[in-house]
């Protein structure tokens, strides 16, 4: 099975911006463009919970209440890439954060349970 690689995370201070990419692993994954991908995030001792998504097109995003205003999700399927552009992080942002593969090409649910090809994720640390 594809699995799909987080990066990006890292040590910021509160306020500050980091930009998460979500890519293949290392052989092409010819059919990344018609999946809908999902960003989440687990926190020690909190179950995983889903931050944003993306529709396989682009054309349709969500985000959850807590990050709605500072978090931008885009994609660039020509390089079978999603990114995650968090800005005016707050300590309570810091998790690891994963990306995963939607049933198909429109997001129709953001339920970790329904998402697939999980990776390691990649650790945001928000010092306050």
């Amino acid at each position: 099975d594809v699995q799909l690689q987080a990066s990006g995370g890292g040590l910021v201070q509160a306020g500050g911006s980091l930009r998460l990419s979500c890519t293949a692993s290392a052989y092409t994954f010819a059919g990344f463009a018609d999946y809908a991908i999902g960003w989440f995030r687990q926190a020690p001792g909190k179950e995983r919970e889903v931050v944003s998504g993306i529709s396989s097109s682009g054309d349709n995003t969500y985000y959850a209440d807590s990050v709605k205003g500072r978090f931008t999700i885009s994609r660039d399927n020509s390089k079978s890439t999603v990114y995650l552009q968090m800005n005016m992080l707050k300590p309570e942002d810091a998790a690891v954060y994963y990306c995963a593969r939607g049933p198909g090409g429109p997001l129709v649910t953001t339920h970790p349970a329904d998402f697939n090809s999980w990776g390691q994720g990649t650790l945001v640390t928000v010092s306050s």
